[in-house]
């Protein structure tokens, strides 16, 4: 289109937004809305059901009535949060943290994943993501031109019969090799990983890493959900000192203290690194959230004092186990979570009516986006199709599960489980 015609039609959107089809989330919530079963039971997106612990929400409540805490933070956060994360992160990390150089807060994790994107990647520059992904991070590569390289994790290749752990989602490391190229500035690690829950081994982190420093290549590690692993976790920026200097490491208040709409994140890394994407988050954003800074710093003061992790941690591992009771008692096999709170299932036994309904914007995508439909309009049970974290061209290693969220209370994961009994009549082996 012509400049003179761009001019003509003001109200043309951008490439980036243009010709984007329906998301999974509308998706999932239209089908919802529409259900003859109601209420829904929603494992689908994954918000808590239930509150932040109190010593957090108490923290809130004080800072509203502070005046300071009701106007502008730094751009890079406010001074106690940016402590109480070195404070935090510096035994794990086997290395004092610096809160000023070494730390900046973001509006939730993905504006900062957003601002390493901006801080760092230019128009050409390749990103080397795995699939499935977090969905966000295409756009947020897309936006400053970015382009994006996908690697599969390979599944179990009995996945479809046999409950696995979700370790055995496996990197094929000489595609990954194959991947990169003099364009690759940057590289994508999830761990805990959403929504296979794999936590990546020391073994495979020092593998990724020894590509990373070979190729010299910027690392950025997505580890929001750093405090629910139930297998040994080791953080790629610890395994050297040359590791260090090229990772940004990713975290969130909002998931550790069951708080995903206050939008609190972090970025931890090297001076060098982090300075450049602060720098980008102040042209994004300015700063983030003052109370809710304020009141995150406490919560991360008290959660060691009080034993939040581990009982954190232990609580969410039960609530996994209890859930995929009945994924058991239908013998339907799952990847058995080694962190996160999301677990995979297989749905492949699941036979749906040949002749049922589906809307054409359901009917035109892979299998499980069907199954989701299903699940909701006959079970009133509702899950995210996992292909949407996939491209086309790798959609089927995953259309045959369905992504359910345990982050909810007890009496709901009970009423979960007593709806996919109804899935009975549907199986077929």
């Amino acid at each position: 289109m012509s400049a003179t015609s761009a001019r003509q039609d003001p109200f043309r959107p951008a490439k980036r937004v243009a010709g984007q089809r329906q998301d999974v989330w509308s998706i999932v919530n239209e089908a919802a809305a529409a259900s003859p079963v109601q209420p829904i039971v929603n494992m689908g997106q994954g918000f808590f059901g239930y509150n932040p612990p109190q010593f957090a929400l108490d923290a809130a409540k004080e800072a509203l009535d502070r005046v300071e805490c009701n106007q502008y933070s730094p751009t890079k956060g406010r001074p106690r949060l940016k402590k109480a994360i070195a404070d935090a992160y510096s035994a794990s990390f086997g290395r004092q943290i610096n809160p000023e150089t070494e730390v900046t807060i973001t509006t939730g994790a993905n504006e900062g994943m957003l601002s390493a994107f901006m801080g760092f990647i230019e128009p050409g520059d390749e990103v080397i993501i795995f699939e499935p992904f977090f969905d966000q991070y295409i756009s947020n590569i897309e936006m400053p031109g970015g382009k994006i390289r996908y690697v599969p994790l390979q599944p179990p290749k009995d996945g479809a019969v046999k409950t696995s752990s979700a370790a055995e989602w496996t990197i094929d490391f000489n595609e990954l090799e194959r991947t990169i190229n003099s364009n690759t500035r940057m590289i994508v690690l999830n761990s805990p990983h959403n929504p296979v829950g794999k936590v990546f081994s020391r073994e495979e982190l020092e593998r990724i890493g020894a590509l990373a420093v070979k190729h010299n290549i910027i690392i950025l590690s997505d580890e929001v959900y750093d405090r629910l692993y139930y297998s040994p976790f080791t953080r790629i920026a610890t395994l050297s000192p040359e590791l260090y200097e090229r990772t940004i490491t990713v975290g969130s208040a909002g998931k550790v203290f069951y708080a995903t709409g206050w939008r609190v994140g972090y970025l931890i890394g090297p001076e060098h690194l982090i300075k450049y994407v602060a720098a980008a988050h102040t042209r994004i954003c300015y700063s983030s959230v003052s109370p809710l800074q304020e009141a995150a710093a406490v919560a991360f003061e008290q959660a060691d004092k009080v034993g939040f992790w581990d009982q954190s941690r232990n609580e969410m591992r039960q609530k996994m186990d209890k859930f995929c009771e009945i994924f058991d008692e239908l013998d339907l096999p799952y990847s058995d979570p080694e962190g996160g709170y999301f677990v995979l299932a297989n749905m492949s036994a699941v036979k749906l009516p040949e002749d049922y309904p589906f809307p054409p914007h359901v009917a035109n995508r892979p299998r499980d986006f069907k199954l989701a439909w299903f699940l909701i309009k006959e079970v009133g049970v509702a899950a995210i199709p996992p292909t949407e974290f996939y491209t086309d061209e790798n959609a089927h290693i995953a259309e045959d599960y369905l992504r359910f969220a345990v982050c909810k209370n007890d009496d709901v994961l009970e009423l979960a489980k007593e709806r996919l009994r109804g899935l009975k009549k549907y199986i077929v082996r």
